[in-house]
């Protein structure tokens, strides 16, 4: 099915091409090339604005996924669908909040959009990280997709760690 990116911000240039084969790459790792895919790029003003709507931190963030499935089961994709029903919903990605992370960090900002998306569709597939537990299973799906992204791809990506701001 479709994946639709739109970049609805100026404050960092994106490598739009390299971007979709990214996603396009994870997408087949994951499994959902048949389900509808939205991943909308966003400044700190809007990603701020939507993460105090919907979450209540009036603060920018790195990723927010708003999947179309609730109360999914962690890695279990949907069955018996129909129609809109292929939508597995969207992935805002702060990529103004990312890049001055990456800088903070030293971390190449391009190899990091793909750990972010990854880490959203994770969400988009009712994985968690509220509690210890989940937020295990999380970090082990996201090593598995990325270490497979990596040898796809010749990139040598790791999943967010703790230490890198998951909140549990």
């Amino acid at each position: 099915m479709s994946f639709v990116l739109r970049n609805l911000q100026k404050a960092v240039p994106l490598r739009r091409a390299r971007l979709r084969r990214d996603v396009e790459t994870l997408r087949q790792i994951f499994g959902i090339q048949k389900f509808d895919l939205g991943l909308i790029c966003v400044d700190n003003r809007r990603i701020q604005r939507i993460n105090g709507i919907y979450r209540g931190k009036n603060m920018p963030t790195d990723v927010l996924s708003f999947p179309f499935h609730e109360d999914m089961e962690a890695g279990k994709l949907p069955n018996h669908l129909h129609g809109e029903e292929f939508n597995l919903g969207d992935i805002f990605l702060g990529v103004e909040y990312i890049m001055d992370q990456c800088r903070v960090e030293s971390r190449d900002f391009h190899s990091a959009l793909p750990v972010m998306v990854a880490h959203g569709i994770c969400h988009l597939l009712g994985y968690r990280h509220e509690t210890e537990e989940e937020w295990t299973q999380m970090f082990q799906k996201e090593k598995y997709i990325l270490t497979e992204f990596s040898r796809l791809t010749g990139n040598q990506l790791e999943p967010l760690t703790k230490r890198d701001g998951y909140d549990t």
